[in-house]
């Protein structure tokens, strides 16, 4: 397949993203490469791949060329200059604590964050990074929160799980008017629904284990660079990685002192579901996200209901600007049981949504929020998010939609 630019749509770039390259005896996919080392026949081409000066393979810690395949069909999605993918989504975010922030500087953070993000921003807090954390659904309290020290603004696309939209294009402008790294997990939207570089996202981080992996059979993280920041302008770049243009320079440390000191590797195998699993992205999102909007419908006008958390309703806060942004509204939602109707026996009474902690899978999935993945915060920082003791968690699958309302029907019923 020749290397021409024409542009194609989302499905059709990402379907024959491997194809772009060279690959070995004519195969579609990428192959799996599980050599750790990778040898040289003349010692100076070794010498110059360590040193930078040449295109190739040093270790596996490093690089690999199923990996390598992945992270270009990230980049294309995301519209970027430049992916490295890790072991998990957290490993990528992670790597920016690691590889972009010191001692001293600091950090404005949305509030409204997936808790193991929350847990991580707490034990940077504590190692001499200062954290604030504000409801970045209004691009005032941001700019309210920076100092002469903010390096880096993070923020989710829509926050998990009570499903806030931040204010996102307003707080890239400001950034980029600071000169501010921008970072935006996309995670809970995709590529497919939103790329964050719109709005003037510096990096994207994407969870590979959700929605563009989609199978729930394989870990793994993105850090993508848009190419919108100068990091010329960045205090913290190691004169050793100011060999090449400053378009370079973020992403070349992050490979360095995160996934290179840190070896958050992501392994060929799961590179290579991952990157199968990306290929009907689209469709499965296609499905999900209308089936997701006619449960919480459906959900909304039930009296047994408390209350929908999901952007696609009219009711949400911050539906008209989701509207804007997004292709579609996601496959996430949450919701609160009325009073009276415990959350365990409703969960225990589905027939297809299963009680586990993943998202984004193929297969519908539940669960307790307050119980489970946000239980370690305790009842004050989870009040101060939003989330009520009964907070169900629905992550969408592929289901028949008609099936699906179905069952989170029946499952009220019995009350």
């Amino acid at each position: 397949m020749s290397t021409d630019k024409t542009q194609y749509g989302f499905t059709t770039t990402t379907l024959h993203s491997d194809r772009q390259k060279p690959i070995e005896h004519g195969s579609l996919h990428k192959p799996i490469h599980t050599s750790v080392t990778f040898g040289y026949n003349d010692a100076r081409d070794l010498a110059a791949v360590f040193q930078g000066r040449q295109q190739g393979y040093r270790y596996g810690r490093q690089g690999n060329p199923t990996v390598s395949a992945l992270e270009d069909k990230v980049t294309r999605m995301e519209d970027g200059i430049a992916t490295i993918c890790f072991a998990t989504g957290m490993a990528a975010i992670a790597s920016v604590v690691q590889a972009l922030l010191r001692e001293g500087d600091h950090v404005v953070s949305s509030a409204f964050l997936f808790g193991n993000t929350n847990s991580l921003w707490q034990t940077v807090a504590g190692q001499g990074i200062d954290v604030a954390f504000v409801d970045a659904t209004d691009v005032a309290h941001v700019e309210a929160a920076l100092t002469p020290a903010t390096r880096i603004v993070f923020v989710e696309t829509i926050a998990n799980p009570r499903t806030q939209v931040a204010d996102l294009a307003r707080i890239g402008a400001l950034c980029r008017a600071r000169g501010i790294v921008y970072i935006v997990d996309n995670t809970m939207t995709s590529p497919y629904l939103f790329r964050p570089k719109a709005v003037g996202a510096s990096l994207v981080v994407n969870a590979l284990t959700k929605s563009i992996g989609g199978h729930g059979n394989a870990l793994g993280g993105s850090l993508t660079d848009t190419g919108l920041y100068d990091w010329a302008q960045f205090p913290n770049i190691f004169d050793t990685y100011k060999k090449a243009a400053p378009a370079q320079w973020g992403m070349a440390q992050v490979r360095a002192k995160a996934l290179r000191d840190f070896g958050g590797t992501l392994g060929p195998e799961a590179a290579h579901h991952l990157a199968v699993g990306s290929e009907t992205m689209a469709l499965r999102l296609d499905r999900e996200c209308a089936s997701a909007l006619a449960v919480a419908r459906m959900l909304e006008a039930d009296p047994r209901v408390a209350a929908v958390h999901y952007p696609g309703l009219a009711s949400h806060p911050q539906h008209a600007i989701a509207g804007e942004l997004f292709r579609a509204f996601g496959s996430l939602f949450s919701f609160e049981l009325a009073d009276g109707i415990d959350c365990f026996d409703y969960l225990n009474r589905l027939k297809l949504g299963v009680s586990a902690s993943n998202l984004g899978d193929t297969r519908t999935l539940v669960i307790p929020v307050a119980h489970t993945i946000f239980y370690e915060m305790g009842p004050e920082r989870r009040a101060s998010m939003g989330i009520a003791e009964s907070l169900i968690r629905v992550s969408i699958g592929i289901e028949d939609t008609v099936d699906l309302v179905e069952d989170f029907r029946q499952a009220l019923d019995e009350n």
